[in-house]
């Protein structure tokens, strides 16, 4: 399978480290798998591993890609009596591309649309929910801008809200920086105000690895996290569907 996903392998995107997306999907047939193998994460007085962290990527069909994410916490130290591990965040998502630009090699910005049902958490607290967010993307010589809005209904069955900007240099340099900002707020919680600075590093084509530190504040408690992973692009070999013109 290792070999034969080498072989086929596509473009990848690297949009790992952050919490945001960006306006684009992945090429029909294609596969990009977003790991982060092990991450550190120190929210109060709880310190988490990260092990792993997965989003995969599917393009199902021209300008149309299916999501499904999730990252698994062990809790360190001593932990309170019953499971220290659990999976949350996880999701099932379905993102349309609605406007073709600089992102599809065309001219203005690019925007797309994600609904996402919101999974419940394994051994932790929480139901089910959905989310949709619009996402605009714009890229100049040496900037790329990424604008997420999205309203929800969480997982404890409240309203909320995300507002994140991306920024990074161009994805033709071979190592660029990056970073993030980010509002969350929901009814009955502190409002979460997130910061990422990091960098990713393109290997290749369809392969590139990236590193980040998030700070982040919800009323009195900070969080503190070290991300560092991989993104890898191959093809699964589907035949077309797209339509004859």
């Amino acid at each position: 399978m290792l070999l034969l996903a080498v072989a086929l392998s596509g473009t990848a995107r690297a949009y790992r480290p952050f919490d945001a997306t960006d306006a684009a999907v992945a090429e029909q047939g294609d596969i990009e798998m977003e790991v982060g193998p092990v991450g550190f994460l120190k929210e109060d007085s709880g310190r988490f591993l990260v092990v792993p962290s997965l989003i995969l990527n599917w393009g199902l069909a021209t300008d149309w890609e299916l999501v499904l994410e999730g990252r698994q916490f062990v809790q360190l130290g001593n932990a309170a009596p019953g499971r220290r591990w659990a999976v949350q965040d996880a999701a099932l998502s379905l993102k349309h591309v609605l406007r073709d630009g600089v992102l599809q090699e065309k001219s203005g910005i690019s925007i797309a649309a994600e609904v996402s049902a919101l999974l419940p958490a394994t051994n932790g607290e929480g139901g089910a929910g959905a989310k949709l967010a619009v996402i605009a993307s714009q890229r100049w010589e040496a900037l790329t801008l990424h604008l997420n809005g999205a309203a929800s209904w969480t997982r404890t069955h409240t309203p909320g809200m995300f507002a994140g900007l991306i920024a990074e240099g161009h994805d033709t340099w071979v190592v660029r920086p990056v970073a993030e900002v980010f509002v969350e707020a929901a009814r009955d919680a502190p409002t979460t105000i997130s910061g990422l600075l990091g960098a990713i590093w393109q290997l290749r084509q369809s392969f590139s690895i990236d590193a980040a530190v998030r700070l982040a504040r919800a009323g009195p408690v900070g969080t503190t996290e070290v991300r560092a992973g991989f993104t890898w692009a191959f093809g699964i070999g589907l035949p077309s569907l797209r339509r004859k013109r």
